[in-house]
């Protein structure tokens, strides 16, 4: 007799789950108390030269949000295609390449502060020592803050999706046709890059975040489907 079991995919598998009832969790608590203990000032992810800057922040930072926009847009995506993924791979391979990816936006993005805000932080020295505290501290105070969401494992997820399902067609906003995974998450990449590169004013988007996870992602997908043919389809 065979032992073949037919396994319905689930619609809520329970990495996926849980990453999303503990962001919204973050996110409810950070909407509540802000004001009173500053959970997104501990919390998200400073420049590594700001004295606000801890290392438990790597992590931390991609649970918490800005705004119900942007939490429900990357809970959103986790859902629609980090569904998929944790069918295939399972849970604690899913796990994994979360973490791992938002850990390398985290890392991305750090190198990236590290030389943007580099003479800031020089010049705040030197007032500082030049017993301009008041001053270093009302410059930093007005250009530099944390960093925070999801969306760098987020861009991960999707990168992952498009090598794993490239021809898969998806809808997407204000586009009338509907454009297969792969060329969606490429156009993505490329707006990140020319804005990150860009550098436009009012542009508040950690944009070498997302390149930074989804970097990661399609490195470890990559290698994944090198060393293990059949964990990919």
């Amino acid at each position: 007799m065979s032992n073949f079991r037919f396994t319905r995919a689930d619609n809520f598998p329970p990495i996926v789950k849980n990453l999303i009832i503990i962001n919204v969790l973050v996110f409810l608590a950070q909407s509540a108390f802000d004001q009173e203990y500053h959970i997104t000032e501990k919390l998200g992810l400073w420049p590594v030269e700001s004295e606000n800057f801890r290392p438990y922040q790597i992590v931390t930072h991609m649970f918490t949000h800005g705004g119900v926009g942007h939490i429900f847009f990357n809970m959103f995506g986790l859902w629609m295609f980090g569904k998929t993924l944790e069918n295939v791979w399972q849970a604690k391979r899913f796990l994994f390449f979360y973490l791992a990816c938002g850990l390398g936006a985290a890392f991305a993005h750090m190198a990236v502060d590290y030389f943007h805000y580099k003479d800031l932080f020089a010049y705040a020295r030197f007032l500082t020592d030049a017993g301009q505290d008041d001053v270093a501290f009302r410059l930093l105070n007005s250009s530099v803050g944390p960093t925070i969401g999801a969306s760098g494992a987020i861009m991960g997820i999707f990168a992952a999706f498009a090598y794993t399902f490239p021809n898969t067609e998806l809808y997407i906003m204000l586009i009338p046709v509907p454009v297969k995974a792969k060329w969606a998450v490429l156009g993505m990449v490329a707006i990140d890059l020319f804005s990150g590169i860009g550098k436009f004013s009012g542009d508040n988007v950690a944009h070498f975040a997302h390149l930074g996870g989804a970097l990661t992602g399609f490195i470890l997908v990559y290698i994944w489907n090198k060393t293990n043919r059949k964990s990919l389809y």
